[in-house]
């Protein structure tokens, strides 16, 4: 990309032409509001109109709606503070468990290129100012999957959330696995609206991103390496293909992490052959595998297994199949090379066989 490279060669030319030839070069423009400097045409050429000008032209919104956010630039930054603090304070009043709470607000030139987006020559943003909620950025990185429902919630309890999306699940309906986030557009309740405290944050909204560590680990290396990066594209179909495969690991890990909190992390391999062995009970949503742990949670595994060694997190969830499930599992495929291990960890869970 060599723009600004050129852009600064024309602009030296400029500025040595007028100096050397003052007569021949236009300025447009004042000192006090800005102006800008260029060659004249000769005197027998006439500026021509611009296609379409006229009564009909719809003004482009997006110089003003730059403009506008420059302006309030300092009281966007700061309303991205305030955010961050509101949002901090619920959390430590409601005593969740979490990393950290960060922000940012966008730069002129971030809001300045995505209010420029078109598709189909249309503008995306009719009203930049009003249409682009995601001038201020909140992110809560919490421990394990199951805070990041406990954050949502509490949001939806303590301010106005004009919307809510889970971005995994929209991922998953398009048939892959991927980012991984709770995104949601949160306001000020009617409570704090009325308190001077908050006025800089009245008729503002600030978009909430709400994920785990392993989540938020996911997103970067993900948009650095994915999408920042090149790839041939003989190798972008396997590419894609280990990206979803490692997505899915790291998804079932994210979530046994939450489950078995009191239990170590396993060998990677681990996660992968658990993987196809949920696959063979016909479970491909972390819902379903929830709703099949949910009467097993019930019993002590603990206590019936009484493990000699801190059982790693996917052993904790091949004990817990193997009582949901029981013969069915000691007989699927991906077992068949430790039966007679499984049976007896069987009878252990449930008792002696008739």
């Amino acid at each position: 990309m060599v723009e600004d490279q050129v852009d600064a060669v024309v602009c030296a030319y400029v500025g040595l032409f007028a100096t050397r030839n003052p007569a021949a070069t236009k300025t447009y423009g004042s000192f006090e509001s800005g102006y800008i400097v260029t060659p004249a045409l000769p005197d027998d050429l006439l500026p021509t109109p611009r296609a379409g000008s006229g009564a009909d032209v719809v003004a482009d919104p997006v110089p003003a709606a730059v403009r506008e956010y420059s302006a309030q630039q300092g009281a966007i930054v700061d309303a991205g503070a305030r955010f961050i603090a509101l949002v901090t304070a619920i959390l430590d009043e409601a005593g969740i468990n979490y990393l950290s709470v960060t922000g940012r607000t966008k730069t002129i030139a971030s809001f300045a290129a995505k209010a420029a987006r078109r598709v189909d020559g249309e503008l995306i943003y009719a009203d930049p100012m009003r249409d682009i909620t995601d001038q201020i950025g909140v992110r809560v990185i919490t421990y394990v999957q199951r805070d990041v429902s406990a954050v949502a919630d509490l949001m939806r309890d303590q301010v106005i959330v004009k919307d809510d999306r889970d971005m995994g699940q929209v991922t998953a309906s398009q048939g892959r696995f991927g980012y991984a986030s709770r995104h949601q557009l949160i306001a000020l309740d009617a409570a704090r609206e009325s308190q001077p405290a908050y006025e800089q944050l009245r008729g503002r909204v600030a978009s909430l991103q709400i994920r785990t560590v392993l989540q938020h680990a996911w997103a970067e290396f993900e948009h650095d390496i994915r999408y920042k990066g090149t790839v041939p594209a003989e190798h972008a179909s396997e590419f894609d293909r280990r990206f979803t495969l490692a997505a899915g690991l790291l998804e079932l890990a994210d979530f046994l992490a939450g489950q078995y909190a009191d239990a170590g992390w396993s060998r990677t391999d681990h996660y992968a052959w658990i993987s196809g062995l949920l696959l063979e009970l016909a479970i491909t949503s972390l819902e379903e595998l929830t709703d099949v742990l949910r009467p097993v949670n019930e019993l002590d595994l603990n206590a019936r297994m009484d493990y000699r060694y801190p059982p790693g997190a996917v052993r904790r969830l091949d004990d817990a199949l193997l009582a949901a499930f029981g013969p069915r599992y000691v007989e699927l495929h991906g077992n068949a090379h430790r039966v007679p291990s499984l049976r007896a960890r069987l009878e252990r869970l449930v008792g002696p066989t008739p």
